[in-house]
């Protein structure tokens, strides 16, 4: 036991030494999860998250613009900004502000559209009857298009392309719409009981007592009938949508935990270099004591980088006004044995590589290059369910997959132990293959010392 204890001290005070290597492993990971925290939440904003800013210029003043207005403000998931710094825009700061890129949307409506619109939608109902000389109501010939009314505008960013643009403009599109469908409903209604009242006169001989006008009323109902309901799938409640801070919090902690090999076989090939290493060789003391003590030390190092992802998404996330992460007392268990694996496993991967490595630069160019390769697989940086099928594949195989997919299975759909288990299984697995492949190979140099 006090062989593992001095163990561990000599391992803290070469870490303590390293002080680049102790910003690799708390400052980085740290900065990472602020900074892309900050740009996700942003994008998921952008993408229906929170509403999405729309400059509104009403130059009509008329029913249009109300009900527009209206409908978006009710339903269409964006934010109509009509004032800026209390004063009302006209159309040309507003186009000048979008095309500067302070907003990205401008909807404008030119004078005299409500007129037009009413006026056009009016027609469209009369000429929906087609008559024959004796009065007589047919639906025989196709009704001819009339022109569409111009007036309503939807101003972009030009930097604006992609999903955003696209959710944008299908907004608007069935905003439009269905006032379109409710004023030609409306206009419906009342074009066809005067033209049922015309048919009726029309259709009494020369002479006859005039037939009492019948009491007839229609409305169209332009709501819409068929419903598609949105259902998150599991067995449990429905959980809330994820959040950029239960993404990236556990995500970066497992990349900061992983990168852990870059001061970990660099202190590895120190000891050989330094004559250290074989110094402790000749000491009465197993490779698998050695191991203990560096297994024990870093993975306490891990931990604590852990913890400190967590403060930084309990506490400074929502500084910065993000969602940060917040963790029930009902899922510490589950998390910890999460983070217990995870560190396992980065651990042993560090001194693998380390007792592999000839050099130090080839410790450090392989260990880095290697968790940033992990990294894009595992959906660190990139989610997996969006890459090609074959890419998914090759992800299953990232330890940094195993460890993320656990803590999404947590954060995400509310799992506990259970859901956990193999994950976690399969995280401890890895450390023993890479642990005892580090074993032989210690146990092979000292054979040769």
């Amino acid at each position: 036991m006090r062989t593992l204890w001095a163990t561990i001290l000599k391992e803290l005070i070469e870490l303590r030494r390293d002080r680049a290597g102790l910003m690799v492993l708390l400052v980085m990971p740290m900065a990472l999860v602020l900074i892309v925290s900050l740009v996700q939440d942003n994008v998921m904003q952008a993408t229906g998250e929170s509403p999405i800013r729309v400059l509104f210029v009403d130059q009509d003043r008329g029913v249009l613009g109300t009900s527009i207005a209206k409908q978006i403000r009710a339903d269409s998931g964006l934010e109509l900004v009509e004032t800026v710094d209390g004063r009302h825009v006209s159309a040309e700061t507003a186009r000048r502000a979008v095309a500067l890129g302070d907003y990205q949307f401008l909807m404008l409506i030119a004078p005299g559209t409500s007129a037009r619109f009413k006026a056009r939608v009016e027609e469209a109902a009369a000429a929906s009857f087609n008559e024959k000389p004796d009065g007589a109501l047919t639906a025989s010939e196709p009704v001819r298009k009339g022109p569409v009314v111009e007036g309503l505008t939807l101003f972009l960013d030009p930097t604006v392309q992609g999903s955003l643009r696209t959710a944008v403009v299908n907004a608007l599109h069935h905003v439009v719409l269905g006032i379109e469908m409710r004023e030609k409903g409306a206009t419906l209604s009342r074009t066809l009981p005067q033209k049922l009242r015309a048919l009726v006169a029309v259709m009494t001989p020369p002479g006859a007592p005039r037939a009492q006008e019948p009491d007839f009323h229609f409305t169209i109902d332009t709501d819409p009938v068929l419903w598609l309901a949105e259902e998150t799938a599991g067995d449990g409640p429905s959980p809330k949508r994820p959040t950029a801070a239960q993404q990236n919090v556990p995500a970066w902690a497992l990349f900061g935990m992983f990168f852990i090999v870059v001061p970990l076989s660099g202190t590895i090939i120190r000891e050989r270099q330094t004559g250290t290493f074989r110094r402790l060789m000749t000491l009465p003391i197993s490779p698998v004591g050695l191991l203990a003590g560096k297994v024990s030390a870093y993975v306490l190092v891990c931990l604590a980088q852990f913890v400190l992802m967590l403060g930084v998404g309990w506490l400074v996330l929502p500084l910065m006004g993000t969602s940060g992460l917040v963790v029930p007392p009902t899922q510490w268990p589950a998390v910890s044995i999460t983070a217990a694996a995870a560190a396992l496993a980065a651990t042993g991967y560090g001194i693998m590589v380390g007792t592999l490595a000839k050099s130090h630069e080839q410790a450090s160019m392989f260990g880095a290059v290697s968790i940033v390769i992990a990294a894009a697989l595992g959906g660190i940086m990139i989610p997996a369910y969006v890459m090609p099928r074959y890419m998914q594949t090759i992800s299953s195989f990232s330890p940094l997959a195993w460890g993320l997919t656990a803590f999404q299975d947590i954060f995400v759909r509310g799992g506990t132990i259970r859901a956990i288990g193999p994950e976690a299984s399969i995280l401890s697995g890895f450390f023993v293959v890479t642990i005892t492949v580090a074993w032989l190979a210690l146990h092979r140099q000292r054979s040769l010392e």
